[in-house]
């Protein structure tokens, strides 16, 4: 979950993952190329879709991985009931602003009342994206790999087979997320390094890649964390 108390405005970016963008009294505006702006109370956008998002007021953003919701090609646009029903589950309906203490499982849980459940994973993708996007992203992929009885090319066809996303893709959205996890406490080299970037630099284009906004625009203001 990301929380922010102003209006934003990403640039256009293709995110491995499910976002729900949910403002708080404002709406959401989705523009893909070529295409006319979806406007809406609220959004869930679905993996890999190419898109400029903005939100006109305070919002939460939550990012959930591509195979815990089914796969959807476009994006979902919420009422303004939905909206409300999600922040309620969060627990952060009727604040002026979002906040960080959450349940982020009651979300998870009226997310899927939206979208519907997905299809459950081979035992052993599972496994593999556990390892690769939580876990720990820098595991030699060989290792992974042995650990489920497959080679490391059986290993990623079967995660492009099943999720859709290619396992490097996903490695490198572990990685952000662990570097955005420590993006409060240090400076973005040292979150860098610690994630198993390269440099800052990478981290930095992968940022903008992934959720179109640099390392430096996520860093909290005065008291505020995003989790």
């Amino acid at each position: 979950m990301f929380a922010e108390s102003r209006p934003f405005r990403v640039s256009q970016h293709l995110l491995p993952a499910w976002k729900a963008v949910l403002p708080v009294g404002g709406h959401v505006e989705l523009a893909q190329p070529g295409q006319h702006m979806t406007t809406a109370p609220g959004l869930i956008v679905p993996p890999q879709l190419a898109h400029v998002c903005a939100a006109t007021s305070p919002y939460i953003a939550l990012f959930v991985d591509s195979w815990l919701l089914p796969s959807g090609t476009g994006p979902i646009p919420l009422s303004t009931s939905k909206v409300r029903r999600l922040l309620a589950a969060l627990g952060t309906a009727g604040a002026d602003s979002p906040g960080t203490d959450v349940d982020l499982a009651a979300g998870y849980a009226e997310l899927r009342a939206v979208t519907g459940s997905p299809t459950p994973l081979d035992p052993r993708v599972a496994h593999a994206v556990d390892v690769c996007t939580l876990r720990d992203p820098n595991t030699p992929l060989a290792a992974v790999a042995g650990e489920v009885g497959l080679s490391a090319p059986r290993l990623r066809a079967l995660v492009q087979q099943d999720v859709g996303i290619a396992l490097a893709r996903l490695r490198r959205w572990g990685r952000l997320r662990a570097a955005i996890a420590d993006l409060p406490t240090g400076p973005a080299s040292l979150a860098a390094a610690m994630a198993g970037f390269a440099d800052q630099a990478h981290l930095t284009r992968t940022a903008r890649d992934f959720i179109g906004r640099t390392p430096a625009s996520l860093r909290p203001a005065k008291a505020e964390t995003g989790r």
